[in-house]
């Protein structure tokens, strides 16, 4: 995956390079700390390897790819705050640091910072980025309402989850790719269609793989707590396929566990209840499902077999990362 690392340092570099005001402090010193945080940055090099991908250099999509990490960011340090989390990539979250109302503020610059580094493209490709990109950002706030409504309501179905995922995380992968072609002016609909779905497919099958790391990743290299979704009552796809697995009993264990139970023992029991009815294995092969999916529209995209290589092999590694 070199050009993927050199992708990966360019855009580190890039981050690093942003000159944020000096004030107002607190405005601008929450973002220079979580910009710092690292991260994997694989949706921008998603966007510069879409561009590759089809015959131009990846570097030429660089501040659409830039404003895609802008984006997810602000959308991490909003979901931190929604979520109550203490910790991202191993370190305090911005609203625990300094206040909620100064994530809040501090993730909306990011969002408009987004825009900017977006309408530094041609104007022959930025109405079609601005038109992706808007429609992306709207698609992902409805995910992430979906989420939260998803927490109190006890009618949650498997269909209606997967396309919560789609729209919260997915789209972002997709729309990456997408903004890549058309920074590249591919001219074949049926291929930017084709990118745009194999990224979505990706964006899926990652979550699942997160989704099932959430319960059973290593705690020293996962960054996050391990077990957090149990804990904030989530209606990931594990628990959805333990109550659609579970006899009547084992249900009321599953409601009185998600009640009741508190801390590490919840996390436990929850997660033994998973394990006695085999969800892990369920949501293995719906992410094998979606990525199996996404590779079908790898395979129909019109371009040399040697400029796929980057892109296939990157997805294969997120389908087995650990962290």
């Amino acid at each position: 995956m070199q050009k993927v690392l050199a992708y990966q340092d360019i855009l580190e570099e890039k981050i690093q390079q942003i000159k944020l005001p000096d004030s107002p402090k607190n405005l601008y010193d929450p973002l220079r700390y979580f910009l710092t945080l690292g991260g994997k940055r694989t949706r921008p090099s998603l966007t510069m390897l879409a561009c590759n991908l089809f015959g131009e250099p990846g570097i030429k999509a660089i501040n659409a790819a830039m404003a895609v990490e802008l984006f997810h960011n602000f959308t991490l340090i909003h979901d931190d705050i929604m979520d109550d989390a203490p910790l991202r990539r191993g370190k305090q979250t911005v609203h625990e640091k300094w206040n909620r109302d100064i994530a809040i503020l501090s993730g909306d610059v990011l969002f408009v910072e987004a825009y900017s580094l977006l309408a530094k493209h041609d104007v022959a490709v930025l109405p079609s980025l601005l038109s992706v990109f808007s429609r992306t950002a709207r698609e992902v706030c409805e995910g992430q309402q979906m989420d939260m409504d998803f927490e109190s309501s006890s009618s949650v179905t498997i269909d209606a989850y997967i396309e919560m995922i789609r729209l919260k995380t997915s789209v972002l992968l997709g729309a990456a790719m997408e903004m890549g072609a058309i920074v590249a002016e591919v001219e074949k609909t049926e291929d930017i269609k084709n990118i745009y779905d194999f990224g979505v497919n990706i964006g899926l099958a990652f979550q699942m793989h997160d989704d099932i790391l959430d319960v059973y990743a290593d705690p020293e290299k996962f960054g996050k707590q391990v077990g957090g979704d149990i804990l904030s009552n989530k209606k990931t796809f594990l628990l959805l396929k333990a109550y659609a697995l579970a006899d009547d009993k084992m249900k009321e264990k599953l409601d009185d566990l998600l009640e009741n139970a508190v801390s590490q023992d919840k996390i436990e029991k929850v997660t033994a209840i998973f394990d006695q009815l085999g969800v892990r294995a369920a949501a293995e092969d719906k992410k094998n499902f979606f990525y199996q999916n996404a590779l079908e529209k790898m395979n129909q995209i019109d371009v040399p077999e040697e400029n796929k290589k980057e892109l296939l092999e990157l997805a294969k590694y997120l389908m087995s990362r650990d962290h």
